[in-house]
């Protein structure tokens, strides 16, 4: 990738959770450890069902706007499902002294990525470190991966002036895309499956998506034992296709019988959940997704 490049991500929205009693809330209730969240450090997270399986995903950060409540937080979430994570959060909020309401009428979401994208931001790559950017606006390195670059929240009337400032071209979805793809790096409903996804077989832990010090969360408990008991058998996994690639949804087959299900695609590359014995035996038996030979391939940061 030869230049710096800025994708904004329209299908992201904003939750905003303030007041006294926000943090300790939803400290009981996410997989990630909110205390840590700050002004110059941002988390990936998730709410799971008490059964331990997927429901939201979402980036933590500290509200840049927010002078007179240091404690207030932004959620970068799903925009069509922002409404169903609110009412959930809701549920668990209880009496807790927290609001939660809208926070994008004059923010949006933008990654930003390519060479030189972090330290034309003035970041080290070190995950999840954060500084404030523009009057309102805060850039962070990803949380899940250095190499995905950066994340911003920035105001959409300063948009174009902070960009064209740093040096960032405009970039389509599928530019961003093809790189999150390419590293295994899934993102929210189109990857996971609401009420059935697993953290760990879709790299929550190795992407610093859980803390395991942190004390109890919703779902915690299968999480761990998941995880302690070695009992991941499924992982998603970049792939790459010889043929026409198929669209989300199709199921990955090996010796006729299914292993997998297709998830995200984008330009001949896609992401699936596949069972690891069938992984181990792609190179003799191979995976089929329609009417294409699929390879699958492992992230440098995968521990299988």
């Amino acid at each position: 990738m030869s230049r710096r490049r800025a994708t904004i991500l329209e299908a992201r929205a904003l939750l905003r959770v303030a007041g006294p009693e926000a943090r300790s809330f939803l400290q009981g209730v996410v997989s990630n450890d909110v205390a840590k969240v700050a002004p110059d450090r941002a988390l990936w997270a998730a709410l799971l069902t008490p059964q331990g399986k997927f429901l939201h995903e979402f980036f933590l950060t500290a509200d840049p706007a927010a002078a007179d409540d240091p404690g207030a937080l932004l959620l970068d979430c799903e925009a069509e499902r922002r409404a169903d994570l609110k009412r959930r959060l809701s549920v668990y909020k209880l009496r807790a002294k927290a609001e939660i309401g809208e926070a994008d009428e004059h923010l949006c979401v933008v990654a930003l990525f390519g060479d030189g994208a972090l330290g034309a931001l003035d970041l080290p790559a070190e995950v999840g470190h954060a500084r404030t950017l523009a009057p309102g606006g805060l850039a962070y390195v990803d949380p899940r991966l250095p190499e995905l670059g950066a994340r911003a929240v920035l105001p959409r009337a300063a948009l174009d002036d902070t960009l064209d400032g740093l040096g960032f071209a405009r970039a389509e979805l599928a530019e961003y895309d093809a790189l999150r793809i390419s590293l295994g790096v899934p993102d929210g409903s189109r990857d996971l499956e609401p009420d059935k996804a697993l953290l760990l077989e879709n790299g929550f832990d190795e992407l610093h998506g859980v803390d395991w010090q942190k004390g109890c969360f919703v779902g915690q408990e299968l999480t761990a034992r998941m995880k302690y008991r070695a009992l991941v058998k499924k992982r998603l996994l970049p792939l790459a296709f010889d043929g026409p690639a198929p669209p989300p949804g199709v199921a990955i087959e090996q010796d006729g019988k299914e292993v997998g299900t297709l998830r995200s695609v984008v330009d001949g590359v896609g992401l699936a959940l596949l069972r690891l014995d069938a992984v181990e035996r792609a190179p003799q038996a191979a995976l089929r997704a329609g009417e294409a030979t699929a390879r699958p391939m492992k992230p440098g940061w995968l521990k299988v």
